[in-house]
């Protein structure tokens, strides 16, 4: 129950953080524009705090132009708004196709302002995105980030990566030409290349030696494209170099299997049915070939010897059907080379801050073209549940995890809402643009069948998403 309290203030704090800098953006160029704003909100539905800025300092209309109404009272200053759902929120403005707007503060309507003004007005939250991207990337960078050096341990043989030649002891220094300093450049490169065909050409040093590099072929065909859940690495064979991990439990999930036996935090799993457990991954590979077979262990708890019997679930995925309890491996602390700290000047982060931003975005709109034209499974879709795990896991992860979530979390915000669908910021400015070509604006039957077939295109996605959220818990 605590967990999940983490994971809903995680995702409300995530996603407070992201709709504030975007609609800031909004309101900030509607400012520069002279639009006035009648609220800015954080979140949807009923007001549960309010804040009245001050209101706008009137223009007055010329002398020859014919006022036919004017206001019975003074406009009123922007609404600073906080609303009980936390999953989005807007900037109204003042516009003359949502109420009456009397003449003499036309000149302060959305609606009135040239095209020009209001194209940067629409585009200003998705850019707010990106420079808060931009900006994360270039603390992190700055302070320092630390990542796993990619360095390869024993490898299977009769794997893809066996087969092609990796070795053990080797380091993946590049993927199709793009440098991997850390073992997450491996996982993002490679996670680009799936649905495709073709051969992943990955560079590696000699083992044993840093003057030599030599480039291995792997060969895909639509890889991995009909997996919920892809794990690239574990599917081509490469295995990270780890030191040794005990088969001792760090954490247990709440009336799983693990719980039911006794099995506590802080356990040292020493045998199991008989057979000595040396490692974590020996102790995983007794529960996964044993679904709903009991396990006599002998556990180490407290320099005390202790007989439990445990008995996994069984679980089926994809066609495979294996082992599960609900336990997971004590946090280990890794040697230091081992890790490699990736980090650069204060005043030249911002290049390669602005390198990983474009980066994201492109692999961003690379996955979202292969998820409609189905070179990979749509289940790979996140919704607000995935979001809020990983927010919580980031979160306590530390400071460093967190802000690169935000990052990584603002760049999809900022390309979804780019995507040419009525109701989107992208929509919006599709019928701008169609309206700067054809000299007039796109006629309003068409913009409410737009808003009609996005509005219904949206809400499809989030219950795909929502459906893809229940599925993997």
């Amino acid at each position: 129950m605590i967990e999940i309290l983490q994971s809903i203030l995680a995702l409300i704090v995530t996603l407070s953080i992201l709709v504030t800098i975007h609609e800031f953006g909004h309101y900030w160029v509607a400012r520069m524009c002279n639009v006035h704003v009648l609220r800015f909100s954080v979140g949807f539905g009923k007001p549960i705090y309010i804040k009245r800025g001050p209101a706008p300092t009137p223009v007055p209309v010329p002398d020859d132009q014919e006022i036919r109404t004017r206001s019975n009272e003074p406009l009123m200053g922007t609404e600073f708004a906080i609303a009980v759902i936390p999953l989005g929120g807007y900037v109204k403005m003042l516009d003359e196709r949502e109420g009456f707007v009397p003449d003499d503060m036309k000149h302060l309507a959305f609606n009135r302002k040239p095209l020009s003004q209001r194209i940067a007005i629409v585009a200003a939250g998705p850019v707010a995105n990106f420079l808060l991207a931009i900006l994360a990337y270039w603390v992190l960078f700055s302070v320092g980030v630390t990542g796993v050096v990619p360095l390869l341990g024993d490898i299977d043989p009769d794997s893809k990566a066996g087969r092609a030649g990796f070795k053990a002891g080797q380091e993946i220094v590049a993927i199709d030409g793009a440098e991997t300093r850390t073992w997450s450049d491996v996982n993002l490169r490679l996670f680009r290349r799936l649905g495709e065909s073709g051969d992943i050409v990955i560079t590696v040093n000699q083992a044993g030696s840093y003057d030599s590099r030599i480039e291995l072929h792997v060969a895909i065909n639509d890889w991995m494209s009909n997996i919920e859940e892809p794990y690239p690495t574990s599917d081509l064979g490469l295995v990270l170099k780890y030191p040794k991990i005990p088969a001792r439990i760090g954490g247990i999930i709440a009336d799983g299997r693990a719980e039911a036996a006794g099995l506590l935090a802080g356990d040292e799993v020493i045998t199991a049915n008989g057979r000595r457990i040396s490692s974590w991954i020996s102790w995983v590979e007794v529960i996964k070939a044993n679904p709903e077979s009991p396990i006599a262990l002998k556990i180490m708890r407290d320099h005390e010897m202790i007989d439990l019997t445990v008995i996994p679930a069984r679980i089926e995925r994809e066609g495979e059907v294996f082992g599960f309890i609900g336990a997971s491996r004590e946090a280990i602390v890794l040697p230091p080379e081992m890790l490699r700290e990736v980090s650069y000047p204060l005043y030249y982060a911002w290049i390669p801050a602005i390198n990983k931003t474009w980066e994201i975005t492109v692999f961003t709109l690379i996955s979202i073209k292969k998820m409609m034209v189905g070179a990979i499974s749509p289940k790979n879709l996140s919704g607000p549940i995935t979001i809020a795990q990983i927010a919580n896991q980031t979160a306590q992860s530390g400071l460093a995890s967190f802000i690169g979530f935000i990052a990584l979390l603002s760049i999809s915000l900022g390309v979804l809402n780019l995507l040419p669908i009525p109701v989107l910021d992208g929509g919006h400015l599709l019928y701008y643009f169609i309206e700067l070509v054809v000299g007039k604006p796109v006629p309003e039957r068409v913009q409410v069948w737009g808003l009609q077939m996005g509005m219904f295109l949206i809400f499809s996605i989030m219950l795909l998403a929502f459906y893809n959220d229940l599925t993997r818990l």
